[in-house]
């Protein structure tokens, strides 16, 4: 049995349905404060709190759990640094908690999502997993403490994985992506094609070829993909590792708002804002350890596919 903490989020959902996809038994464990119960669809669900040591050491060993993959964590930029001890203490503090229930209950094996905005502004480009990490918000702060601790902890087998930007929808329209407050750009771009609303670029006077920041955007559901192969690899002895996912190429903010008009046949009202602080130009991953490691080979790179995968979601 696998347990996927932050079961009932966006990426945890996904990787949740993509585990049982593949023949593995999988549950959910989320407080729900960020997750949805439906997302689960017919896994079992235990609700509970990443804080809460002695419900995940219990969880553990009822459930007979061999493998956890851990996805709870508050993971807003503007939001960590307005409420820093909050993340420090649910990002970091519940790593803490969930090694703690794993050390006691005898469960050695961990997939991790971490993200590539430990590494802050990048010297070099695509980002490997040698970067230097200088994360430049409290968010990738303790996503740096959370690798660390996980690094740390003894006898553990794991893979971290940092993510670009996750986006896209289950191919079904099932599972989609839905936060509050929103902060991502395709459901951002979406909802104002949609509803005729404005969508506020921030900074058009980027060094990139229109002026907008550039991103790596990979699909959710490669990205639960991934996940399957780490705990797979974990399962047969495979060595601990790092890897980063994403497609190995920036894609801009108006390149998805053009995508979003051809998806949707609607345009989308966009005024220019002022650059966000801390925002890079650029950024974009060199995925070859997780192709080389884990075989790991993207299904879906396609910006087309990743935003009408969303606008189905968003619809269903």
């Amino acid at each position: 049995m696998l347990l996927v903490t932050g079961g009932a989020g966006y990426i945890g959902s996904h990787a949740l349905r993509a585990l049982r996809s593949a023949g593995h038994e999988a549950l959910a464990y989320d407080d729900l404060s960020e997750g949805h119960r439906e997302a689960v669809l017919d896994a079992p669900l235990v609700e509970g709190d990443i804080l809460d040591t002695e419900r995940l050491e219990r969880t553990l060993r009822e459930n007979e759990v061999d493998g956890v993959l851990h996805f709870a964590a508050r993971c807003y930029v503007g939001e960590s640094m307005e409420q820093p001890e909050r993340y420090w203490r649910i990002n970091r503090d519940g790593t803490r908690s969930l090694l703690r229930a794993m050390e006691h209950a005898g469960v050695t094996r961990l997939v991790f999502s971490s993200t590539c905005a430990v590494g802050g502004v990048p010297d070099v480009l695509p980002m490997d997993e040698s970067m230097v990490r200088r994360p430049i918000n409290v968010y990738g702060e303790t996503k740096a403490a959370m690798e660390d601790e996980i690094g740390q902890a003894p006898g553990l087998s794991h893979v971290i994985f940092r993510y670009f930007n996750a986006a896209g929808a289950s191919e079904d329209g099932v599972l989609g992506e839905h936060h509050e407050p929103e902060t991502h750009l395709v459901p951002l771009a979406l909802a104002a094609a949609r509803d005729g609303t404005e969508l506020i670029v921030n900074g058009d006077d980027y060094d990139t070829p229109d002026g907008t920041c550039m991103r790596d955007y990979v699909h959710v559901c490669d990205l639960a993909d991934a996940h399957v192969l780490a705990i797979e690899h974990l399962a047969a002895g495979g060595a601990s590792t790092l890897a980063h996912l994403g497609y190995g190429h920036g894609t801009s903010v108006l390149a998805v708002i053009e995508a979003v008009e051809r998806v949707t046949g609607r345009s989308v009202k966009r005024r220019m804002g002022p650059r966000r602080p801390g925002d890079p130009a650029a950024l974009y991953a060199d995925n070859g350890r997780a192709r080389t490691l884990l075989g790991w080979a993207p299904r879906h790179d396609n910006l087309d596919a990743i935003v009408g995968h969303a606008w189905a979601a968003m619809a269903h």
